[in-house]
């Protein structure tokens, strides 16, 4: 299998080929730079595994939450490419790709917890909750957007680490999220390794969707429209 995986949901720019279970990436911390190193990115590695775009398989991006503009960005990307190639598309949770992250660096043991934390801005949290399943990231409960006076962990989970530069803002969680959240990494963001091998996964589980199936996921807007009055 050969997939070409997008991130520019934070401030971090990458693009990986996961070729026959092998992940090459390219990864640059970049905050106004996604636009500019994009498609160099994966025009380079595909020179570099001596590959064409028609030998892809299937594509796959880091769909949000996280920063409008660079959710964006790789999603206008990736439809375009799907279009072009008439290829299917896996979108990933860009919490997710995090948590797996964590899971590797924190070395987190089967079941326990990974908390994940991203600047939503406004003086919010994007927050999602997610425990190790078998080395991968299962979400427990939903991902959501709240200030970090509201987040909590979810239940039946003993044994958590944090993850994400949203951490910096723990002195205003609850005691009963900060007390139990044994280490922190708020250097993790997420990267295009990560979406590659989650997208793998999802793909063996039928989980490709059509160009114009793959949106972007901003949760603070789904939210709103959820609020406005009127709406159900």
């Amino acid at each position: 299998m050969k997939l070409l995986a997008l991130d520019t949901s934070s401030e971090g720019c990458s693009a990986a080929l996961f070729v026959d279970g092998e992940v090459v990436e390219k990864f640059e911390i970049a905050p106004r730079g996604h636009t500019r190193l994009l498609m160099p990115m994966i025009r380079a590695l595909l020179s570099e595994q001596g590959l064409k775009p028609e030998n892809l398989d299937a594509l796959a991006f880091a769909c949000g939450p996280g920063s409008f503009t660079g959710v964006r960005i790789a999603t206008g990307v990736v439809q375009g490419l799907a279009w072009g190639l008439d290829l299917p598309v896996i979108s990933v949770s860009s919490l997710e790709t995090v948590a797996l992250g964590a899971i590797e660096a924190l070395r987190v043991g089967e079941g326990e917890g990974v908390a994940v934390a991203f600047d939503a801005r406004m003086s919010e949290l994007y927050w999602g909750c997610f425990h190790n399943r078998s080395g991968l990231p299962e979400l427990l409960g939903e991902e959501r957007v709240c200030p970090p006076s509201r987040v909590v962990l979810a239940p039946g989970v003993v044994t958590w680490v944090g993850a994400g530069q949203g951490w910096a803002f723990r002195d205003g969680m609850p005691d009963d999220v900060s007390d139990r959240v044994s280490t922190v990494d708020v250097t993790l963001v997420p990267r295009a390794n990560w979406v590659a091998r989650l997208a793998a996964v999802k793909f063996g589980q039928g989980l490709a969707v059509s160009a114009e199936q793959a949106q972007p996921v901003y949760i603070r807007d789904e939210v709103t429209w959820k609020k406005l009055p009127g709406r159900e």
